[in-house]
């Protein structure tokens, strides 16, 4: 597994973790620096994912809820919803890493940690925001 593999699971987890707990991702994040459980530290591209999806989550919430035809965001499951968030920040706001990566490493994250449909759902979902992408940042 590469090391960015890790670091958009690792930024998964937190968002996961900090949505199932109710607290504040950013201090989950800085708690996780500080004192990672892990014997691995938290790599600087989890940082990086978190402090995005956290600073654009209610445009990235709003696609996914627009785009997800009939699915609110409360009915996605929470894991879905994290994975979503990191693969439509990377889509959208990370030009170092090309759509098609971003969308095959999110529905790879689906794949190994939710549902059997959620590869898929995540699959066509980030599909239809990297197809509009060009008028939804213009």
């Amino acid at each position: 597994m590469g090391a960015r593999t890790k670091a958009r699971k690792r930024a998964v987890d937190i968002l996961f973790e900090a949505e199932q707990r109710a607290v504040d991702p950013l201090r989950l994040l800085s708690d996780r620096v500080a004192n990672p459980r892990t014997e691995a530290a938290v790599p600087q591209y989890t940082v990086e994912v978190v402090e995005g999806v956290i600073a654009e989550r209610d445009r990235i919430d709003e696609l996914l809820e627009t785009y997800s035809h009939g699915w609110t965001l409360e009915r996605m499951p929470a894991v879905d919803r994290a994975v979503l968030r990191v693969g439509a920040w990377e889509v959208l706001y990370n030009d170092d890493v090309p759509d098609a990566v971003a969308v095959d490493e999110a529905v790879s994250l689906a794949g190994d940690l939710s549902t059997d449909d959620s590869p898929s759902f995540v699959n066509g979902l980030l599909g239809r925001i990297v197809e509009l992408k060009p008028s939804l940042l213009a």
